[in-house]
């Protein structure tokens, strides 16, 4: 294993994200019960960030006050234009054939199960914000910049290219939630640019969605789940 992640260096970016992506895919499909699979699905993808992508994850919080103010306020963007504006989700340019529809993927049965709650929330608020961040700030704009030796450009180096393809790739990601997140995307990689600090993205992620399950549960807004 070792050997192979010295030969392809992408791979311990890369394959956190992938796992987690993977995981998505497969989960309508396992036969188990749902905070089962929250489980499993938390516990087989942080073995794979342990076990590949340990040496480059950095958890460092090197601008505490300012990350965490800016994590908040990817929350308020995210929530705004639907708090703001009746039916605003309910156009066209957001739930289609292409984009998806708006709907949770939480049962009702499981949103008062408590370890399932507990386990989607360590999800959301721990491990998606480090398999994200290292694949869409810490590896691609990278990548996309040199993509012979990535690792010969500096985490957080600005490009106009990396940067607005980084944060096209981020909206796609979020299906009928394009546009917060090309809004949330755009703001992480300015942050990024501007702290060269891997730890102080996934911290600011961290908040944000920490904050985004805060809401869901107090609101029951589980579209956002």
């Amino acid at each position: 294993m070792a050997t192979l992640l010295e030969r392809y260096p992408s791979l311990r970016w890369v394959l956190p994200f992938a796992a987690f992506m993977a995981f998505l895919g497969f989960r309508p499909h396992l036969p188990l019960a749902p905070a089962l699979v929250a489980g499993v699905w938390l516990g087989a993808v942080a073995l794979v960030v342990w076990m590949v992508a340990r040496p480059v994850v950095d958890l460092r919080l090197r601008h505490p006050a300012a990350t965490i103010g800016v994590g908040v306020a990817v929350f308020l963007v995210w929530i705004a234009p639907d708090q703001l504006i009746p039916g605003y989700r309910e156009l066209g340019i957001f739930q289609n054939g292409i984009t998806g529809r708006v709907e949770t993927t939480v049962a009702v049965d499981s949103r008062n199960d408590l370890l399932f709650v507990a386990l989607r929330m360590a999800r959301a608020s721990l491990l998606v914000p480090i398999v994200e961040e290292l694949f869409f700030r810490g590896w691609l704009p990278r990548w996309l910049d040199r993509i012979d030796d990535f690792q010969a450009v500096p985490l957080g180096t600005y490009t106009r290219y990396s940067f607005l393809a980084t944060a096209a790739l981020f909206a796609v990601e979020h299906g009928p939630y394009w546009d917060v997140g090309l809004a949330a995307g755009l703001i992480y990689n300015f942050w990024m640019a501007k702290t060269r600090s891997l730890g102080d993205l996934i911290w600011c992620h961290g908040v944000t969605n920490a904050c985004l399950g805060i809401w869901v549960l107090a609101t029951g807004q589980w579209q956002y789940w």
